[in-house]
């Protein structure tokens, strides 16, 4: 039988480890001469009186917050198993790997808060009591806190009988993202993509729609997003506005150039993927010295695989001087007009259909006077006068960009005389100003992007050269976005169209 005789300090037993009471209660102590240290009897066991506590292990980890509810953070519980041989503890820390995050607790097990879902972590902690700290422990098993994604967030944009959506996704959750599914208001299908971008078929057109989605991985789906922005799908479809390049003046008491073809094209169908080409056509150049006829301008165009060309016609040089069988320019978007001297016809007129310009007007039918402006989009080139170059025909004002904008006005015609006379005006709508004799006045070019006809020259053959023709523009309204465009067009908004407008060549992809 084991030797239970008392220590000589007040009666505690003593002998070795096998010795200890077989049924101890709570608070009951022991001399362990084997671990040569007083024990006392703890809800633990036994434990070492007045010592430091022995080092802990950790068990089992696992993740406490649920991974079917979206956090941004996740926690992981950590049980501490108490180590044997030392003193009781009277708090546990605990510490992460990587990021070195701390928790401390009375008790197990602790839970470690804050920690970034997909990223694996491992743990050490140590135990405490009141007359030291253990050493750290063994390093744990490894964890990777996860849960569902977070919802995502998007925005529609219509098309024909569609919308296309865009996603950005939140938070992963750990685990990657694989499937989006995307929900209409009013509801048609549930359609699902892997996607952030996506097209939504199967939608009517006219009728306005919202989208939420959810965002799935490993663990499961999101919660809905918020409502996207409402969409109302449309057939595809543009307005145009093509105007080529206007006609160079006529050189020597030249006619005006006339204006550059103007084509206003309405509400014409357009085909998803398909690129346009767009092509704005140059100024007719300026010219030199008598009986020199001005340059015609530069067609413009809109064309596309599966799409009927939209064409407009450069406008027609100015006519010179000393050509009485000429008459005016040539066929053009608008006719150039005559240019001084005897019996000049009028300008020829715009030889397109439908007409995209009007006439030059004619020379004052006597030598040394005026010569004709430049026809129009809107109107024909006023005649020459005895004192006076014909003014250029009117232009015609177009609201496709939302502002009232001239353009394809007539160049005006010089004038022989000095003084006490007048130049022919460019038509409103770009046309340049015609000169005098000597270019005591001198003309003026048409403006860029206007299709304006040049002035013409007032000078004699070693003067400056007649006004140059205004470069063209191609213009777009439609009821749906580009998806891609070069030539850098200006963009802009206009309610709910999108506007484009190209001031040099191009190309365009809905």
């Amino acid at each position: 039988m084991a030797d239970l005789r008392a220590s000589g300090l007040g009666g505690v037993p003593k002998g070795a480890t096998a010795d200890r009471p077989s049924s101890p209660s709570i608070g009951d102590v022991f001399y362990n001469g084997t671990l040569g240290c007083l024990e006392i009897y703890t809800s633990q066991g036994w434990v070492a009186s007045s010592a430091p506590p022995a080092i802990p292990t950790i068990g089992t980890l696992s993740q406490s917050n649920s991974a079917l509810t979206y956090a941004a953070t996740s926690s992981v519980s950590v049980p501490i198993i108490s180590g044997s041989g030392g003193g009781l503890a009277n708090s546990y820390t605990v510490i992460s790997s990587p990021g070195s995050i701390t928790a401390t607790g009375s008790s197990s097990p602790i839970l470690v808060t804050g920690l970034t879902n997909g990223t694996a972590y491992t743990f050490t902690a140590t135990a405490t009591n009141n007359f030291n700290t253990s050493n750290s422990s063994i390093v744990s098993s490894s964890i990777t806190p996860t849960t569902v994604p977070q919802a995502p967030s998007l925005s529609a944009v219509r098309a024909s009988q569609s919308a296309t959506i865009t996603i950005t996704p939140g938070a992963t959750g750990g685990y990657a993202i694989t499937q989006y599914t995307i929900t209409s208001n009013p509801a048609t299908t549930t359609q699902t993509t892997s996607n952030t971008t996506y097209t939504f078929t199967g939608l009517t057109d006219g009728t306005a729609y919202t989208f939420t989605a959810t965002a799935t991985n490993a663990n499961g789906t999101s919660a809905a997003s918020s409502a996207s922005n409402s969409v109302t799908p449309v057939s595809p479809a543009a307005d145009f506005l093509v105007v080529a390049g206007g006609g160079s003046g006529g050189g020597e008491v030249g006619g005006g150039g006339g204006a550059g073809g103007y084509r206003s094209i309405l509400s014409r169908n357009i085909v998803l993927g398909t690129t346009y080409t767009i092509t704005v056509g140059g100024g007719g150049a300026g010219v030199v010295g008598g009986a020199t006829a001005g340059n015609k301008g530069i067609n413009s165009s809109v064309s596309g695989s599966g799409f009927s060309t939209i064409t407009a016609s450069g406008g027609g040089a100015g006519g010179p001087n000393s050509t009485p069988s000429t008459g005016g320019g040539t066929v053009g978007g608008s006719g150039g007009g005559s240019g001084e001297g005897s019996t000049r016809a009028a300008g020829n007129e715009g030889g397109y259909s439908p007409v995209e310009g009007y006439a030059g007007g004619a020379a004052f039918d006597s030598a040394q006077y005026g010569a004709g402006g430049g026809g129009g989009a809107g109107a024909v080139g006023s005649d020459g006068s005895s004192s006076s170059g014909g003014n250029g025909g009117i232009g015609i004002s177009n609201s496709i960009t939302g502002t009232a904008t001239y353009y394809a006005g007539g160049g005006g015609g010089a004038i022989i005389n000095n003084s006490g006379v007048s130049v022919g005006i460019g038509g409103q709508g770009g046309g340049g100003n015609g000169g005098s004799y000597n270019n005591v006045i001198t003309q003026t070019s048409g403006t860029s992007n206007t299709g304006g006809g040049g002035g013409g020259q007032g000078g004699n053959n070693s003067s400056f050269p007649s006004g140059s023709g205004g470069s063209g523009v191609v213009i777009l309204k439609s009821n749906i976005v580009a998806a891609s465009t070069t030539g850098s067009p200006v963009a802009t908004t206009l309610g709910s169209y999108y506007i484009y407008k190209f001031n040099n060549n191009g190309t365009i992809t809905f």
